[in-house]
């Protein structure tokens, strides 16, 4: 299998996507942050983190062509963040869904995204608590393009 982003010298390339037809694209990603019980019992103190870690998946998001050398410059049409609460074992999931009519998916926007939202929280909340995890960050569904779809089977 050929990797896309490296030519027949095996050096880093943009995929070329100038043949390709603009369809709808959507993908959804996901991860978690874990912390501990002293985070969630002073997380008031340090103002609206979840608020401000839905903006930072937003902004994440748009900007990924930005960060990601390789990745192309979208005009995105939505971005739609979620976070669950998981009281069980004191961690949150963050959930990104991204849109946009182009000629490549919005996978890595929607996992930059996660990225971006679950590092605001550790960023806002570390004060309190260094040994936050972040992990599980993965890409949960996808919709459009030569492809097709994918979903995660759980």
């Amino acid at each position: 299998m050929n990797l896309t982003h490296l030519d027949e010298n095996n050096r880093p390339k943009m995929v070329d996507v100038s043949d390709k037809a603009i369809t709808k694209r959507e993908a959804v990603a996901s991860g978690m942050i874990f912390m501990s019980e002293a985070v969630k019992n002073n997380s008031a103190k340090k103002g609206p983190v979840l608020q401000t870690a839905v903006v930072a998946a937003i902004m994440g998001a748009k900007k990924t062509s930005e960060f990601i050398p390789m990745c192309h410059p979208l005009t995105i049409s939505k971005v739609e963040v979620d976070i669950k609460e998981n009281a069980a074992n004191l961690s949150f999931t963050l959930f990104v869904k991204v849109k946009c009519e182009g000629k490549t998916g919005v996978e890595m926007e929607a996992l930059s995204g996660v990225s971006i939202g679950l590092l605001t929280i550790y960023d806002m909340l570390k004060a309190i608590d260094k040994a936050m995890q972040i992990s599980n960050i993965v890409l949960e569904s996808k919709q459009g393009g030569k492809s097709g779809e994918f979903k995660r089977i759980r």
